[in-house]
């Protein structure tokens, strides 16, 4: 480097050249690869692969050619890129169930709906489809521009004249630096349709267009449910339509239901998506189905799938577009090259930019046209002339010495162009009989008729327009076929249709690692208090049901987290498992993180505007916000509370906006204030102070308090009590509490608190995993300073204690022969003794 010359070195910034650079890449990306022009709809490579088959003269008309031969043309030529780009595209343009006409009539295995690929190219061979020749149809009449290629040897076609809409009627997709696109295919007869109806009103609106298009329509048909994400799309170029599969529901002779699906979604993966069906049966996310197997053959798809006996087909289908491919979210993104830069479109502008790419083609074309007709007239002009002196004209060749001095000497005598004396001299003789003389006379008044109709097509923009009209209707005779893609409307078919889910209350637990699933209420059986209780859950030695409640399958849950963070689930989305099973992990149906847990379950039946829910956080901070805001949760949460570092979330509470909450600590303190002294705040919002904490104390429980209530608590090891809600009075928010329990080694600190009405059943749960419902009413009532008494008897050997407390709904005891002695009886003296001591303290 010392001894190179200075004239050879140059300094630069480093970061500017990498801008500079990588803005060039960008825009190569964007304007050479990636993005379609909107007047033929083709992206470079699709173009050069078209106009490389039609030089090598593989119309459709002709044998087919090796594929190897195609591409060996458009890389050699046009595309200097890898051949596997090339031939998966044009592999691509020849599948049926990518493209909705395909450019390429392929001949060999070209892939399949199952994600097989192409056999080698030297195996399969290919040719220009028909429709495909249309879109090269008069490329040789001038009607587009060329740019030389990547060595300057040879020019390509810059735009192909496209003599019907590609952009819309096969649709693209493809990433660039920044921007993608994606367009989906639509039937051919409809955007020719639109075409014509924008030609003939430009003020047409979107509106009035959706009624001649009124969606994409698909290769491999389907469903589209719902029209707004299609008119969002055609209106803005941005939207998502719902894309599902056609299905029928067969019934046999048994009984037994087996749903047929006929047809997927557009780009769906047919051997994974019955791969993912099964996956799902397999972990027991989805239940009922007894066999699963693919029927599909050169007539058809078909995808059986049977139905165990005592299930719903109609739940169970709609579980399957809820959890696998049988439904896809297809995002419209309407991008492409407008005079080399890229923009998003409306569906009237890519209808408009077509029409005006039609204008000029038709244009170039009649100009061609029309300077073929005057050239040849004015040779013909030229006969003419020498057909009228004839005589003349044969002695003046006859004493000329060469063709030069002939010509020059028919220029000046007859005052004739050099082109007119060269067809004179290269007349045959044959073409001085009468007859020809007659020809020639009739094809010279035919060329000037033609020539004054191509002069007023180019004088009149609306003949340019019936030109196009009539092309395009003949196209659509020629092309057009049936609509493949249904659309239907979103509020029939919708998938939160609840109508074909049974309604039914259910029971919701949670487990501490984070197990989910539900079970209908009528599971436990009601018991004695101080019984043993049934298992209520499988669950490994260091988990333990932390959270349980009942609602309804129709009903919204809403999910709280320990991070403020808030989720939801219908009722019907919890997979539904045995008493004994473990459940799922809930991670498979929210979007929770690896250090976020549920502690709160809300059902809502309806997001009404004067409710609130009402937050305590384990510092004791409160806040209090309209359910309305609560109503529209995306898929990865919504930020429910905005917490202080360190703090957590604790529970969340229902209000009508005029109640009195009340909130409980571990020490025993509970503290009763109205919940209007805390404002109505956004979702977002901290919050206020609850209540005061001693350093050693955080809250363990805050609910609402309603008319002829009492506060039900229970301890760590499984003692409680109810006791009057007129015992609390009421004081502000912000204070210390009062006692609510007396906290001894015995009965441990305070684990729950409920607000009761002696009319529901109370369910303990245990971290043993062993679940106890008893009545209400059958638990003593004492003053706030008592310990309670004994409701559960816990394995002391085991360090069993209570970990969770819910309330539910009432149900009948069973007679008292049907529990067992050793259990309810031993616990009822127990207990009774414990009562009497407790008064007595």
């Amino acid at each position: 480097m010392a001894d190179m010359p200075n004239s050879q070195i140059k300094e630069i910034n480093i970061s500017k050249e990498m801008r500079t650079s990588f803005l060039d890449y960008a825009m190569s990306v964007i304007v050479s690869r990636a993005l379609p022009d909107v007047r033929d709809g083709l992206k470079p490579v699709h173009r050069r692969i078209l106009y490389a088959m039609h030089d090598l003269g593989m119309h459709s008309d002709k044998p087919y050619k090796k594929s190897a031969r195609i591409v060996g043309e458009v890389i050699g030529k046009y595309h200097p890129h890898g051949d596997s780009a090339v031939y998966e595209t044009m592999v691509r343009m020849a599948q049926d169930f990518n493209y909705r006409y395909m450019l390429v009539d392929g001949h060999g295995n070209f892939g399949s709906v199952d994600g097989d690929s192409a056999a080698a190219m030297r195996y399969t061979e290919a040719r220009m489809s028909k429709i495909a020749m249309e879109l090269l149809r008069d490329i040789n009449k001038d009607t587009i521009d060329y740019d030389p290629n990547f060595d300057g040897e040879e020019k390509e076609p810059r735009v192909l004249p496209s003599r019907f809409p590609n952009l819309l009627v096969n649709g693209t997709s493809g990433i660039a630096v920044g921007m993608a696109t994606n367009i989906p295919p639509h039937q051919l007869g409809e955007v020719i349709d639109g075409v014509l109806a924008v030609s003939k009103n430009e003020d047409i609106t979107i509106p009035e267009l959706m009624e001649i298009i009124p969606g994409p329509d698909f290769p491999t048909y389907g469903m589209i449910i719902g029209r707004s994400g299609i008119r969002k799309a055609y209106e803005t170029g941005r939207g998502s339509i719902i894309v599902r599969a056609q299905v029928e529901i067969e019934v046999k002779p048994s009984g037994k239901e087996v749903i047929i699906v006929k047809e997927i979604p557009y780009q769906v993966n047919k051997a994974k998506l019955i791969e993912r069906i099964a996956e799902l049966v397999r972990d027991k996310k989805i239940d009922g189905i007894t066999d699963l197997r693919d029927e599909s053959d050169r007539n058809g798809m078909r995808i059986v799938i049977e139905v165990r006996k005592d299930a719903n087909a109609n739940v169970l289908l709609n579980n399957l577009y809820k959890q696998t491919a049988m439904q896809t979210s297809f995002g419209i993104n309407l991008l492409a090259l407008v005079d080399g830069q890229p923009k998003v479109l409306n569906l009237k502008q890519c209808l408009s930019y077509y029409l005006d790419h039609q204008k000029v083609v038709i244009r170039r074309r009649t100009e061609f046209e029309l300077r073929k007709a005057e050239a040849r007239a004015h040779i013909l002009e030229g006969l003419r002339i020498a057909l009228d002196h004839l005589d003349e004209v044969i002695s003046l060749i006859r004493s000329s010495q060469t063709t030069e001095i002939a010509r020059e000497g028919l220029m000046t005598n007859f005052n004739l162009s050099e082109k007119q004396a060269q067809a004179i001299l290269d007349m045959r003789l044959q073409r001085l009989t009468g007859l020809e003389r007659e020809k020639i006379e009739e094809e010279y008044q035919s060329l000037m008729k033609l020539i004054g109709e191509l002069k007023a097509i180019l004088a009149d923009e609306e003949k340019v327009l019936e030109i196009i009209r009539e092309e395009l209707l003949e196209l659509k005779e020629r092309f057009n076929d049936k609509r493949r893609t249904e659309i239907v409307a979103g509020g029939i078919e919708n998938i939160e249709d609840e109508d074909l889910i049974p309604q039914e209350n259910i029971i919701i637990t949670l487990t501490h690692n984070g197990y989910i699933k539900r079970l209908p209420a009528s599971t436990y059986r009601a018991q004695k208090r101080g019984g043993r209780g049934i298992q209520g859950m499988g669950t490994n030695e260091d988990d333990f049901v932390e959270l349980l409640s009942t609602t309804s399958t129709h009903d919204t849950i809403l999910f709280f987290t320990n991070k403020g963070k808030v989720y939801r689930l219908k009722g019907y989305e919890i997979p539904e498992f045995s008493r004994t099973a473990k459940g799922i992990p809930i991670i498979n149906l929210l979007g929770v993180e690896k250090d976020e847990w549920v502690n709160a379950i809300i059902p809502v039946s309806e997001f009404v505007d004067d409710w609130f829910l009402f937050f305590t956080t384990k510092e004791g901070i409160s806040k209090r916000s309209p359910l309305s805001s609560f109503a529209n949760i995306r898929n990865n949460g919504l930020i429910a509370v905005n917490l202080r570092e360190g703090d957590e979330l604790i529970s969340v509470r229902l209000t009508d906006g005029s109640k009195d909450i009340i909130i409980g600590t571990k020490n025993g303190l509970l503290i009763r204030f109205p919940e209007t002294d805390v404002r109505s705040m956004g979702r977002t919002a901290t919050g206020v102070k609850g209540i005061t904490l001693a350093a050693t104390d955080e809250v363990v429980g805050m609910e609402v308090l309603e008319e002829n209530t009492e506060i039900l608590i229970v301890t760590k090891y499984g003692f409680g009590k109810r006791t009057p809600a007129e015992e609390y009075r009421i004081q502000g928010r912000g204070g210390k509490g009062i006692k609510t329990c007396n906290i001894t080694e015995k009965n441990g600190t305070l684990v729950s608190m409920k607000v009761v009405t002696g009319e529901e059943d109370v369910m303990i749960i245990t971290t043993g995993g062993v679940l106890i419902r008893m009545a209400v009413s059958d638990i003593s009532t004492m003053g706030r300073n008592t310990q309670g008494v004994k409701l559960i008897k816990l394995n002391e050997s085991e360090d069993e204690f209570v970990a969770t407390v819910a309330k539910v709904e009432k149900e009948e005891e069973e007679d008292a022969d049907t529990v067992s002695d050793d259990n309810t009886t031993e616990g009822i003296l127990e207990q009774t003794a414990q009562e009497e001591a407790d008064i007595e303290e």
